[in-house]
């Protein structure tokens, strides 16, 4: 049985391990992630941070963090990392982890999200490309929003600099 709760302090080691696993074979990861996520904890950008877990023991994980759009809009979230344990991955604990983190992001007010990532899976969320929204240096067709709200941001997008974090 999955459960979805936020992160704790006891937790952060098991993160990480989770975040090294899920990462270490992936074919465009520069095994950063597990960084990332310590660098945007240290900087209090991590605004909200969940966990999946099975039996007592961690296996999910996922972060968002405020995204800055060029145009002034407020209360976007970047997504990211999002890992499952390899051994427990097409089970759809990363589905519910992202499902649960939007719903809660809604929750505190936030207007939509952006992330990197695969538009073959993400779509199943509502990503898409909305060309009007551009990371520089990202491939725009893996860089993906999804509104909250009838209101679409125009402009460049930055993840929080925690992004850029390589130990």
């Amino acid at each position: 049985m999955i459960s979805i709760r936020k992160e704790t302090e006891s937790d952060i080691e098991a993160i990480e391990r989770v975040t090294i696993a899920a990462f270490e074979n992936h074919p465009i990861s520069q095994q950063t992630e597990q960084f990332i996520i310590r660098a945007l904890r240290a900087a209090n950008a991590l605004s909200l941070s969940l966990v999946a877990e099975n039996d007592g023991r961690i296996v999910g994980h996922i972060a968002f963090s405020p995204a800055a759009i060029s145009d002034g809009t407020k209360e976007w979230y970047g997504i990211g990392p999002l890992s499952v344990d390899p051994a427990m991955q097409r089970q759809g604990i990363g589905k519910s982890l992202m499902r649960a983190g939007m719903e809660l992001v809604k929750d505190m007010g936030g207007k939509g999200c952006v992330l990197v990532g695969d538009p073959n899976y993400y779509k199943q969320f509502g990503f898409r490309n909305i060309p009007e929204l551009v990371h520089e240096g990202i491939p725009q067709e893996v860089f993906l929003a999804l509104p909250f709200t009838e209101a679409t941001p125009d402009g460049f997008v930055e993840f929080h600099e925690a992004f850029r974090a390589r130990q």
